[in-house]
């Protein structure tokens, strides 16, 4: 079913609180997959120490996620551009429930693989779509629009991160699996039903001030025959790798440098070290997301990724000498994920700046993949720490790659971005 069903009296400006409310609808879904990627690192440990798989094997579930997420958004994107966000973001709400209550019975490596494919496939068209409405929908605020539907994903999981440790602690791992499955696959579905893409004329196009966009609508294959595409690729993997490393590792790393557990106090508020640093991680995640989106419109997107990259990498590296420390290990774990986030408004962002906003969805489903390629070394972090036998190695890579992102930023993907530009 199309969303070009939907009645809108032609050459019909949308009002504000149309296009507002579209977007918080898709934030609403965001929030609702958040778990499915932030929520992981603390089942880890439950799982191993019922099954005794190790904590590789299980990470690998983590990867078949991001990867069905992230690989399969082009296709899914597609569909969404030709059909509308509405029946398939509807869809895979199902899909995210099914996932998890897989989940709560797995006992299995492959039952559990299985349930992180369906979670993978469902999150990816409902982060795909939600993103893709967003940058449709405000071409005039492209990074805050693409930003704030973002912090959805990033920041989601902030409010739930101490319920569902609560409820592992006290009902075991597989109650807690089960009932937020099941509760954030409905909540997808009953909001799926109110999105939907404008239709032609319904959105002005004004550009913001520091920011160019093209006239040009480009069709994925040939937004893959620039070579601005992937430079942005390589670019999105090299500071994808460092934040999911520390997404996934969260917990572990916590254990390892022996701070998990240990209380903290930040403005008069005590929890246990770990605790602490993911409810801090999902709020700077989710805020960093529309914040530097919303400077991206006012000084560019290329100077704010400099800024942004150069701030992660310095982050990560601190975070390796300081990690010991219990309140250094909260405050500077928050500093990455605050200085991480921000690829999911900037690069979504720049490339619909660049390739036009018709087939926005599918276009940045394509350049998502990166994510997938950066969850491929995910697992590689855990094989170097068990080889060098400590983090060090682990950390000190991700730092250098985004600092190399950094200047890229400004030295080849600026004038490679602006050359592309000019042609379309």
């Amino acid at each position: 079913m199309s969303t070009a069903s939907t009645t809108v009296p032609s050459g019909a400006i949308a009002s504000p609180a149309t296009r507002w409310g579209q977007l918080i609808f898709g934030i609403i879904c965001m929030v609702m997959i958040a778990n499915l990627q932030y929520g992981w690192t603390l089942f880890v440990n439950p799982i191993d120490q019922k099954y005794h798989w190790g904590r590789a094997a299980i990470q690998v579930a983590f990867t078949i996620f991001v990867l069905t997420e992230t690989w399969l958004v082009p296709v899914e994107g597609y569909l969404i551009d030709r059909f509308g966000p509405k029946i398939m973001i509807c869809g895979s709400g199902v899909l995210v429930a099914i996932a998890w209550v897989l989940n709560s019975y797995a006992d299995s490596l492959t039952l559990l693989y299985i349930a992180a494919a369906i979670g993978g496939i469902g999150a990816g068209v409902i982060y795909g779509g939600s993103v893709g409405n967003a940058l449709k929908w405000f071409p005039d605020r492209r990074g805050l629009a693409a930003g704030l539907t973002a912090a959805g994903f990033g920041a989601g999981s902030a409010l739930t991160v101490i319920p569902i440790a609560n409820m592992i602690q006290s009902s075991g791992y597989q109650t807690a699996f089960f009932w937020f499955g099941l509760v954030q696959g409905i909540v997808v579905v009953i909001v799926g039903l109110w999105l939907r893409a404008p239709q032609p004329g319904e959105v002005s196009t004004p550009v913001a001030p520091a920011v160019q966009q093209t006239r040009r609508d480009y069709q994925w294959h040939e937004a893959i025959r620039t070579p601005v595409f992937w430079v942005m690729y390589a670019m999105f993997v090299m500071v994808g790798t460092g934040g999911l490393m520390a997404t996934a590792q969260l917990a572990p790393i916590a254990n390892d440098f022996k701070v998990a557990n240990i209380p903290v106090s930040i403005l008069g508020l005590t929890l246990p070290a770990l605790t602490f640093a993911l409810s801090i991680d999902r709020v700077l995640n989710g805020f960093c997301r529309p914040f530097f989106g919303w400077v991206s419109d006012n000084i560019g997107r290329e100077n704010t990724m400099f800024i942004a990259f150069l701030l992660e990498g310095i982050g990560i590296y601190a975070l390796l000498l300081f990690a010991a420390n219990p309140l250094l290990f909260v405050i500077l774990s928050g500093l990455v994920f605050f200085a991480w986030g921000e690829i999911y408004s900037l690069f979504p962002a720049t490339c619909t700046d660049i390739y036009g906003k018709k087939f926005a969805t599918t276009n940045y489903g394509m350049l998502y993949t990166a994510k997938g390629t950066a969850a491929l070394l995910v697992p590689l972090g855990n094989v170097l720490m068990t080889a060098t036998g400590n983090w060090t190695a682990v950390f000190i890579i991700a730092a250098v790659l985004n600092i190399i992102a950094a200047i890229m930023a400004i030295t080849v993907l600026r004038p490679l971005r602006m050359r592309e530009m000019a042609k379309g």
